[in-house]
């Protein structure tokens, strides 16, 4: 046990981590030596990935070169698999507990590590769910206790995380656990909807506000009016559109494209994306003032492979529903596939993991899964002479009509999302549960899709 570091067990049932802010400041070697940053977060990401909490630009350091972790013992310091190296003294290391006042080396960059005496607290939630989300490591139940205390006020949420993680469940649970829960739930998926459209999906027109505009329509923020409006793949949102959703979120009320009457709003806003935004931020992006509105409450969604200990758990639910929804009974796991899948990197995430399961189940013969019906992941053509005929034909097609560059390309992306859509819906017999699951994208944004598409059931057939 550290004298530094603590774990208490609340009344709540909720289990607290108590330890001291720690200091890492650059002393040697390539980084930059006079800025020293100071920490209180469980776990510190080091690398030269501008992903990580301490970037270091050392062409030495991999990209995710090593982490902090504080637990009751004290605070360990772990090489996650680095081109280079982790060194304290002249001793590589994989992992070490850090003493105050001592020098690690990442690549060639000299790191000291510090203890200060301002305290900490890190709370872990007595449950392994929240909502439809399972896992009981750490990181999942410290994030339980922060959406469990975060979930029944109207706090604006950001979300930032790899694809696959589960961010749209996240801003679910929210909604189903705050008083908004009887309210609407919208979703906007800021990737799926051409540039020139968003400002309307969200804000609404009135008849005439540009060509096309036949009639008023309402937009999302009046929509999710007295619910939570969920703001998917943010970090995808036009810059020139940005001041109109920061506008929204402060003064609470919207005007709609081509009026001149404000509305007065009462939504509740989570937004997810899969980028860094801070980052975004520096990089001239994304507005810094819509950046700190959005992320009054930051969740970060780990990715699977940093916590291997949820996979047995997760599997185990999966193996559930796959079982059920293939008409099979007692399709189960061995213990050495087990640990293949808790060894295995799932770049996509718990969506590949939930994707395999599905997949063994449906093609073994036995009554056990196995990690052969992991799919490889096959070079793709890079010049498909289907698609490039499609798309040198409706080129050809608006060089002759004159068309400008933006609406040609929008042309193209309207033919291709239709198409798309209605190849999968017939794929999947209509079923648009079924359709959200094989593009990998949130149920209501399929639905929010294909009424922007004008698509209905009816249309399969023609």
């Amino acid at each position: 046990m550290s004298d530094t570091t603590r774990t208490v067990f609340l009344d709540s049932g909720e289990q607290l981590l108590e330890l001291q802010k720690y200091q890492l400041r650059v002393v040697g070697g390539e980084g930059e030596h006079a800025q020293a940053h100071v920490f209180e977060a469980r776990k510190v990401q080091i690398g030269s990935s501008p992903e990580n909490d301490l970037v270091l630009d050392d062409p030495a350091v991999s990209r995710f070169h090593a982490v902090i972790e504080v637990d009751e013992r004290g605070y360990l310091l772990r090489d996650t698999g680095s081109k280079n190296g982790t060194f304290v003294g002249k001793l590589g290391v994989r992992e070490i507990y850090l003493s105050d006042g001592c020098v690690f080396r990442v690549g060639n960059t000299e790191v000291n590590f510090t203890i200060t005496e301002v305290p900490a607290e890190v709370h872990f939630s007595n449950k392994t769910h929240f909502g439809k989300m399972l896992g009981g490591s750490l990181v999942m139940r410290e994030m339980f206790s922060m959406l469990e205390r975060v979930a029944p006020t109207d706090a604006t949420v950001l979300i930032e995380g790899e694809s696959g993680t589960g961010k749209e469940l996240v801003a679910e649970a929210l909604h189903a656990h705050s008083a908004r829960k009887d309210g609407p739930f919208i979703v906007i998926d800021c990737s799926a909807i051409a540039r020139d459209l968003i400002e309307s999906e969200l804000f609404g027109h009135i008849k005439g506000a540009f060509t096309g505009a036949t009639g008023t329509r309402q937009g999302a923020f009046e929509a999710a009016d007295g619910g939570t409006l969920f703001l998917d793949e943010l970090g995808e949102l036009d810059r020139d559109l940005q001041p109109k959703l920061l506008r929204a979120l402060e003064k609470r009320e919207i005007k709609p494209v081509g009026s001149n009457t404000t509305i007065k709003t009462n939504v509740r806003v989570v937004a997810a994306t899969n980028r860094r935004l801070i980052h975004e931020v520096k990089e001239g992006n994304f507005r810094e003032d819509l950046y700190f509105r959005l992320a009054v409450i930051k969740v970060e969604m780990p990715p699977l492979r940093e916590r291997p200990e949820d996979i047995p758990v997760l599997v185990e639910h999966f193996l559930g529903a796959a079982n059920e929804m293939a008409g099979r009974d007692g399709v189960d796991v061995s213990y050495k596939t087990m640990e293949k899948l808790k060894r295995h990197r799932w770049p996509g995430n718990v969506r590949e993991l939930k994707n395999f399961v599905e997949r063994a189940v449906l093609l073994t013969h036995g009554d056990q899964i196995e990690t052969r019906f992991l799919q490889s992941r096959e070079p793709v053509d890079e010049k498909p002479p289907v698609v490039l005929e499609s798309a040198a034909s409706m080129a050809g097609l608006a060089l002759e009509q004159g068309l400008p560059f933006k609406d040609a390309k929008n042309r193209l992306i309207e033919e291709f999302e239709k198409s798309y859509w209605m190849r999968l819906l017939e794929q999947s017999d209509g079923n648009v549960s079924e359709a959200a699951r094989i593009a990998g994208v949130h149920r209501k944004s399929v639905e929010y899709i294909l009424k922007k598409l004008d698509i209905s059931r009816d249309d399969l057939g023609s």
